[in-house]
């Protein structure tokens, strides 16, 4: 007994000693490990302004700036990394800078014109008191539009308002993937869900245009029209910006043909 107690004295010391420094090291490596951050991707400009030197450069450029604003390159062709997610505050400066691109302007004083070709609200009256009326409710349906499309409902449903290009397959397949967008979107974790962000936000839009505009019809079937009329018009963008490329190739424009994408 007075043998076997230094022996067992000692291989206590021992076993403590043992786990003491297994506990430290076990904190420490669990302090000093790096958290692991997956990388992700943002959209690089397509198309550089400063190197095209055509008729209506800036027009050109401008009119390519905003239909990049709103698009991103597909998962699809970057195994490895996912489009960078936007939270609410970067949400809501998409939807300030896609409303106040100098295009935009463009298109309201275009559209202001039709409308007063065709006399759309008519107690606007014609002349440039009314093609002003007019223009500023043009830019009124740009802006509360976006709003929707672009902020709002985004951020409540968590949901991503880009469109994700392809840029690559057979074009039936193109061009469904970028008709579909107006029924299938992103959420902000990659998957995906129905877009309610279009139908809800067309709707409401079109709904709120009620209140300055005292030429639209009222009721359901007329709301419902104009808002299938939106979103085919969105529709259609979606194609434009799944096929920009081919067709700035087209009219030679020069875009950045590589790093397409950056790693944040």
């Amino acid at each position: 007994m007075l043998l076997s107690s230094p022996v067992a004295f000692s291989q206590a010391v021992v076993w403590a000693s043992t786990s003491d420094s297994v506990s430290r090291s076990t904190e420490s490596s669990s302090v000093i490990q790096p958290a692991i951050i997956q990388p992700c991707t943002r959209p690089a400009e397509l198309f550089d302004i400063d190197e095209y030197d055509g008729p209506f450069n800036k027009l050109v450029g401008n009119f390519s700036q905003k239909l990049e604003i709103k698009t991103v390159t597909s998962p699809h062709s970057h195994r490895h990394a996912q489009p960078c997610t936007l939270d609410a505050k970067e949400k809501f400066h998409l939807f300030l800078r896609n409303s106040f691109e100098p295009v935009n302007f463009v298109g309201a004083a275009w559209d202001a014109g039709w409308a007063q070709q065709d006399k759309d609200d008519p107690s606007f009256h014609e002349g440039g008191a009314g093609y002003g009326r007019r223009y500023r409710t043009e830019l009124t349906d740009n802006v509360q539009g976006d709003f929707f499309n672009t902020f709002l409902y985004p951020a409540v449903f968590r949901q991503d308002p880009r469109y994700y290009r392809l840029g690559s397959g057979g074009l039936r397949h193109r061009l469904l993937h970028a008709m579909r967008h107006v029924f299938v979107a992103h959420n902000d974790s990659g998957h995906l869900m129905f877009n309610y962000s279009e139908w809800l936000g067309t709707a409401s839009s079109k709904a709120v245009s009620n209140l300055y505009h005292p030429g639209n019809e009222r009721g359901f079937g007329p709301l419902a029209q104009r808002t299938g009329m939106g979103i085919s018009t969105d529709m259609g963008l979606d194609v434009l910006r799944e096929f920009w490329p081919e067709i700035a190739h087209k009219f030679h424009l020069p875009f950045k043909t590589s790093a397409q994408q950056s790693l944040r």
